[in-house]
């Protein structure tokens, strides 16, 4: 998932409510029509470009009405807050979000819940947790465990000391940043102090953390700052591909490309091509589709009966799954191939 944050102005806001939040909708299946609607950072995002199509998908089978809106950039908690409103006065049975600030929408949540409605969270859950009806999302500590796992399986293997670079999303610590990072630490035997908390380690491995807003860019700049601070670095952790491939062009200016590894976590097309050639170590796959369609169907439910949806055993959210994928297995440690990820990405 690519993160970057950002705040738009009134008119700003108004051309995005307007233009880039155009509604769709099916009306076929079995359904009464009902209104349900997905709120997501942008619509050009893969990651939410493939969650919008599971959430038309599941709609058109369950025979719901699709309303879409979606800002100009990541971080525009002000559009999501339109977007309820748009919803709440359309008669909606109940919306999916992907939170831009996961405080800072829930006054606007339970506004929506309070007319009735069943509000889902999906991949990052609202601040506190149960603002939100429930929540359908990768387990992002464990996609963050499952790469340090693999890290350190090989590393071990290798006979190598590691050097770590964290580079995270951005200075708010939202909790997916937070879960990644402290799950690749926990995965790869790093005690990680305050686990709700990025940067409290004190361990000589960690070389150092910086942020990326989630971007190519921001991935790039973020390695060459780390490069000049510990040029011995020889493992990366990056929060999503898009910052990998950033890190890897800086590592690869620097002439130390083949001697460094990374690992991250989405699995999108892209970044699967970037383990099949060996940009990326491994990384873990989460499931945007399924999470939107799991979620309209959860409402479709909710519209005819009231039921609402059961957590997986164990956690307090619906659990979508997170698969390792890497072409360079580690004994021990379970994961599938880039011919599989490719079969299964996204983007």
């Amino acid at each position: 998932m690519l993160i970057k944050r950002g705040r738009l102005g009134p008119a700003l806001l108004a051309v995005t409510l307007i233009v880039g939040t155009a509604a769709c909708g099916g009306d076929s299946g079995s359904g009464d029509g009902a209104i349900v609607g997905l709120i997501t950072k942008t619509d050009t995002n893969p990651f939410f470009v493939k969650m919008k199509e599971g959430a038309q998908q599941a709609a058109n089978s369950a025979g719901v009405k699709l309303q879409s809106f979606a800002g100009k950039q990541d971080g525009d908690n002000e559009a999501q807050v339109q977007a309820i409103e748009s919803l709440i006065s359309a008669g909606a049975k109940g919306f999916l979000i992907t939170p831009n600030d996961s405080k800072a929408i829930v006054p606007s949540i339970d506004k929506a819940r309070q007319q009735g409605m069943l509000v889902i969270a999906l991949d990052t859950p609202t601040d506190p947790a149960n603002a939100a009806d429930a929540t359908f999302a990768t387990d992002n500590y464990q996609a963050g465990k499952l790469v340090g796992q693999w890290a350190k399986a090989k590393f071990e293997k290798d006979g190598k000391q590691a050097k770590i670079a964290l580079l995270d999303l951005n200075a708010n610590q939202v909790s997916v940043d937070v879960k990644r990072d402290q799950g690749f630490l926990d995965g790869f035997g790093i005690p990680v102090g305050d686990p709700n908390k990025i940067g409290d380690e004190n361990d000589p491995r960690i070389s150092g953390h910086d942020v990326t807003d989630g971007a190519e860019d921001g991935g790039r700049t973020a390695m060459e700052n780390l490069l000049q601070k510990d040029p011995s670095i020889n493992l990366v952790y990056t929060i999503n591909e898009p910052a990998a491939a950033g890190a890897y062009q800086a590592l690869k200016a620097a002439g130390k490309d083949k001697d460094v590894t990374i690992v991250s976590i989405d699995g999108g097309c892209p970044g699967v091509d970037n383990v099949k050639a060996g940009v990326i170590g491994a990384t873990s796959m989460q499931f945007p589709l399924k999470m939107a369609s799991l979620g309209i169907d959860a409402i479709s439910a909710f519209a005819k009966d009231g039921t609402k949806p059961q957590v997986t055993a164990g956690k307090d959210f619906v659990d979508t799954g997170a698969t390792l994928i890497t072409d360079q297995p580690q004994t021990g440690v379970e994961a599938k191939d880039s011919a599989w990820g490719k079969e299964n990405c996204w983007g």
